[in-house]
């Protein structure tokens, strides 16, 4: 059985201040019946994963270098995540993709360093508003799950995550049939990609506009093991109803 895990990405939003709403959520939620992953920026991670030890409440990062050190200024590698208390790394995310130019390949190299590093690899993939109108969305995110997805991920260190990209941040949501036939397409290719046990013990994430309004009727689906959280993740008062609506899954 795959436990849920409800995922929070707080992209470059959060002060210290903001350290609030995690304590807060860990205390509403002491004994959670799904897992529960943050990722503040690089800036919060060791004062959050101080703040959650002992607690339901694990921490994650937003990206990292595919080395592990070396001279590449400004930049963070898995194992300073690690060192920092974070269990967990985003890779790939579309934001990422655009912003700098990350393709799918640079993901895999993440992952890959990532996972060597002993960190959970939450690997995005989703299709624009124009690849969906224009291609079909299954070819691009069969693409993408083959390129960004390294030979070393098992049900341990991988967690994919789909987010039309479309439906980030722009109160617009797939349908449950949209939702549900990317989902089983995910599922169908990692097992055969990797087997029937490692492809069936992979959590898969949706991710684009989830919030507690429609957090039951997307965990009702088919594959869906959980959301990717953005804006809504930012404070408990939000992200309490979608962890509760998951715990209820």
């Amino acid at each position: 059985m795959r436990r849920k895990l409800a995922a929070g990405n707080w992209k470059m939003n959060g002060m210290k201040a903001s350290l609030a709403e995690i304590e807060a959520l860990a205390k509403a939620h002491p004994d959670p019946a799904c897992d529960l992953l943050i990722c503040p920026p690089a800036t919060l991670i060791a004062a959050a994963a101080e703040i959650c030890q002992g607690t339901g409440v694990k921490i994650g990062g937003q990206t990292c270098h595919d080395r592990l050190a070396g001279a590449h200024t400004g930049d963070i590698s898995a194992t300073m995540l690690k060192d920092a208390g974070a269990s967990a790394v985003i890779l790939g995310h579309s934001e990422r993709r655009e912003d700098h130019e990350e393709s799918s390949e640079d993901v895999r190299m993440l992952a890959k360093t990532a996972q060597s590093a002993g960190l959970m690899t939450v690997v995005c993939v989703g299709e624009s508003l124009f690849q969906r109108q224009s291609t079909n969305t299954l070819d691009i995110i069969g693409a993408q799950l083959s390129l960004s997805i390294p030979d070393s991920s098992t049900g341990e260190n991988l967690i994919v995550a789909y987010e039309p990209i479309w439906a980030i941040g722009s109160g617009l949501t797939p349908t449950k049939d949209e939702i549900g036939e990317v989902h089983d397409f995910m599922r169908a290719r990692l097992e055969h990609r990797f087997g029937y046990g490692v492809g069936k013990s992979v959590r898969l994430l949706y991710g684009g506009s989830v919030k507690g309004s429609n957090a039951e009727e997307i965990f009702s689906i088919s594959n869906v093991d959980g959301a990717l959280v953005g804006g809504a993740s930012l404070t408990a008062e939000d992200f309490g109803p979608i962890v509760s609506a998951l715990e209820k899954a």
